[in-house]
């Protein structure tokens, strides 16, 4: 349920690469993981001795400097300055902004806050965060709808790190039922293609305990 988390897994699934995912609960403070990341925020992506490596969009920096620039034509970061600039801005807007106008919000309400105790924020979900986060979703998912009727790929004519953080936080949003898919075929048919992908496959299996997807969650074509 956290979209950074899940941008990641999609980039190493995107370059073939495995990890060994650790289910973490970061209002927890757990010593072992503020050794790790102070700042107890996700994601972490600690790879043999080397230190931590904090945040999906510096762990997506350093894993185009460690795979992508070795992947030729499957990168996910473009070669001109340009390209890498639009790829960089979307993936910051559906990480950063989108998450803290609508992903955060819903995750926390309506997941969260049934696993957390009442002295770590727990408690009856907020209808006016929920309200709000729902009125700000229809604005990000026209915007993805215009991106994907005026491009390829939401960056542009290659799949980027743009397409992997924005089918991050859309999953998790589809998976709660908060997207009204009919309000804009064009972003349906661009998370249609990103479902369709190998890297995309697991989050499709998985089930958050407690809380069942929406019916259509799993299927390709719905």
């Amino acid at each position: 349920m956290s979209a950074a988390s899940r941008f990641v897994r999609l980039v190493l699934g995107e370059y073939g690469e495995r990890a060994e995912l650790v289910d973490e609960r970061p209002w927890e403070r757990r010593p072992e993981f503020l050794a790790m990341n102070p700042a107890a925020t996700l994601p972490v992506l600690v790879e043999g001795k080397g230190p931590p490596v904090v945040g999906g969009t510096v762990v997506a920096e350093y894993l185009d400097e460690t795979r992508g620039a070795f992947q030729r034509e499957r990168r996910l970061l473009a070669e001109q300055p340009n390209e890498r600039a639009e790829i960089r801005r979307l993936t910051e807007w559906f990480l950063v902004k989108m998450d803290g106008e609508v992903t955060r919000y819903l995750v926390r309400e309506r997941v969260f806050k049934l696993e957390m105790r009442t002295n770590e924020g727990g408690g009856s979900p907020d209808a006016s965060a929920i309200r709000a986060a729902r009125a700000n979703l229809k604005n990000h998912m026209r915007y993805i709808g215009w991106l994907a009727e005026s491009r390829n790929w939401l960056s542009g004519p290659k799949l980027s790190y743009a397409d992997l953080a924005a089918a991050s936080a859309v999953s998790i949003l589809d998976y709660l039922g908060e997207v009204a898919w009919d309000e804009e075929p064009s972003a349906k048919e661009w998370y249609m293609r990103m479902k369709s992908r190998p890297s995309f496959r697991p989050f499709l299996a998985e089930r958050v305990r407690g809380i069942p997807p929406v019916a259509h969650y799993a299927e390709l074509d719905f």
